[in-house]
């Protein structure tokens, strides 16, 4: 899957974008309550309406967006076709602004029903996307990610045709995040990089892209985290969530993801806090399966001890993402989330469901290893 977005980065990189806006008249600006305010973000609604663009902003999304706030932000527009969609916020802001670049471009035939069903668009507007948290990469994910009320669950929409033309990765917006969020984004974003660098469908490519994101979130998500000012830890923590989402465009997650699912489907669990509780039970059970990758991935810890043995490095990997999670004063354990040693099978289930990414396991899981699994951190 080729990647073809422009990327700009640095800070104070939205300043001039003039020269995006040419031939676009009818804007869509995706975001939310807590970001639409920010100065850069209102430098650039100016910068849209200096340049003669008719501007429709949208910031009501919520976190984990349903099928349904889609299609009341569908409803909500008077202008149903755009000449290009903007998206400034989190991982759930990315995806609506994902999806309504395949719904405003014009195509009637393409509708939020059909993309549900499965059907591949072949166009979409122009999208610019620009995170606010380093976490979920969406802006180099072919996907879009829907509760599904009805079923307690998750759904993702997949297709290239979702990656836009430019990304901008700008470390000031991201210096509003609180302490917990940036943790656990950037927790998510570790989850993306590892589990593809080690799921079955892993190849070079992303491999590559893997380690250069695992490089940088290691060396910069405490700091990032503990000093939120810090822009070059902040910019190394936007690239390491991009890379991770690169990851995802050209492999994908496996246990850990198939796990959180139904934890934020029924339970409204934040996606990378559930994904911080199931980072090192999980690895501990993925690791006899992957040796050399854990060992390799391990290297690039700071302060590794290059000296270990392989098998030596794939248990102290296991150990340091144990400990990250303390460390980041994430949730370890389900009770702190008020999930019950009862709710464990329909977890199981709703995780062994999630096939597209369980097949990507690196090595056979049943539903009863995975109860075990959830048993273990309750």
């Amino acid at each position: 899957m080729n990647i073809d977005s422009t990327i700009i980065s640095g800070y104070q990189s939205l300043q001039d974008i003039g020269y995006l806006l040419s031939g676009k008249h009818q804007v869509l600006l995706v975001s939310d309550k807590n970001i639409i305010g920010l100065p850069p973000v209102q430098s650039v609604i100016t910068q849209l309406k200096t340049a003669g663009c008719q501007v429709t902003v949208i910031d009501n999304v919520p976190p984990e967006p349903s099928q349904h706030d889609v299609s009341a932000i569908l409803s909500a527009l008077k202008q149903p076709r755009v000449d290009l969609v903007i998206g400034v916020g989190g991982g759930s802001v990315l995806d609506v602004a994902k999806l309504l670049s395949l719904l405003c471009a014009g195509d009637e035939n393409v509708t939020l029903k059909s993309l549900l069903a499965g059907e591949k668009p072949q166009h979409r507007t122009t999208s610019l996307l620009i995170p606010t948290t380093a976490g979920t990469g969406s802006e180099a994910t072919p996907n879009a990610i829907l509760a599904i009320p009805e079923k307690e669950t998750k759904v993702g929409i997949i297709t290239p045709v979702m990656l836009p033309d430019y990304v901008a990765l700008v470390p000031e917006l991201t210096t509003s995040m609180p302490a917990r969020i940036a943790a656990s984004t950037g927790i998510d974003a570790l989850c993306h990089l590892f589990e593809c660098f080690t799921s079955v469908i892993a190849n070079p490519v992303s491999d590559n892209v893997a380690l250069a994101g695992m490089k940088k979130l290691f060396a910069n998500i405490e700091t990032a985290v503990a000093e939120p000012g810090n822009l070059v830890a902040r910019l190394n923590m936007l690239w390491a969530s991009y890379y991770g989402g690169a990851s995802i465009a050209h492999a994908g997650t496996h246990l850990v993801h198939a796990m959180s699912y139904p934890l934020g489907g029924k339970y409204h669990i934040p996606h990378g806090v559930a994904n911080a509780i199931l980072l090192a039970p999980c690895m501990a059970f993925v690791r006899p399966s992957a040796v050399s990758k854990f060992a390799c991935a391990y290297d690039l810890i700071p302060d590794a001890d290059l000296k270990l043995s392989e098998e030596e490095k794939s248990y102290a990997l296991v150990e340091y993402f144990d400990a990250l999670v303390h460390r980041l004063d994430l949730p370890v354990k389900l009770s702190q989330l008020n999930i019950t040693p009862d709710d464990i099978p329909y977890l199981s289930q709703g995780a062994i469901e999630v096939q597209r990414l369980i097949k990507n396991v690196p090595m056979p899981v049943d539903k009863n290893q995975i109860e075990e699994i959830y048993r273990s951190i309750r």
